[in-house]
């Protein structure tokens, strides 16, 4: 059973890699600007939740989101010089709940309100993303969230254990990868293309 599970969550870790891929392309090509600090805070918090769910007794089912957020750090590092490094309110918004989700961990020893402020920290730092794609639908890279979607729910079928430590952070983001992926598919569907303007996608965790 080890030895399937593990198998199933070296795909999701490629499928992570692979989907990630192109975004990484296009910064190289200067076609994509990434927000510095919005990666940053997008690697932090999936270091915590990766963590966590170690904690949970997630096993090789936490492969994916340590894969996930060693790629935002990545890319962290290539908007050091490649991107947009304005840091917004928000930003610092999602920073600072971050730290309150460490801290509720590490020091109030609530684990589990810890992994749920930091996932309701992953979705609102992607609404502005949803808002954007409802009335520019080519701006983003569908086969990216194609892709997330498929990693998200594989890596549920890798835990080891089941607990909301180690279930919340792949199952809230299978179904919000979905979700805007059907929002493309269906905004695309009703909007021509045109020609691309200077966008800076955001891909979700």
């Amino acid at each position: 059973m080890s030895d399937y599970k593990s198998i199933i969550s070296i795909v999701a870790v490629i499928l992570t890699i692979v989907g990630y891929a192109p975004y990484i392309r296009d910064i190289f090509r200067r076609k994509t600007v990434p927000h510095t600090f919005t990666f940053f805070i997008w690697g932090f918090a999936s270091l915590i939740t990766y963590a966590l769910q170690v904690l949970g007794g997630a096993g090789v089912g936490s492969w994916v989101t340590l894969a996930a957020s060693l790629i935002c750090i990545f890319i962290f590092f290539l908007g050091l010089k490649y991107g947009n490094k304005e840091i917004t309110h928000s930003d610092v918004v999602f920073f600072v709940l971050s730290l309150v989700a460490l801290f509720l961990w590490l020091v109030v020893k609530q684990p589990v309100w810890s992994v749920i402020l930091i996932v309701l920290v992953d979705i609102l730092g992607f609404v502005p993303t949803v808002r954007k794609s409802w009335n520019k639908p080519y701006s983003e890279t569908l086969f990216l969230y194609e892709t997330c979607v498929v990693r998200h729910a594989l890596s549920v079928f890798a835990l080891q254990q089941f607990n909301t430590l180690t279930l919340l952070y792949p199952i809230v983001w299978t179904l919000a990868n979905l979700i805007f992926s059907v929002i493309l598919v269906v905004r695309r569907g009703k909007i021509s293309p045109s020609v691309p303007s200077i966008e800076t996608p955001i891909p979700l965790i």
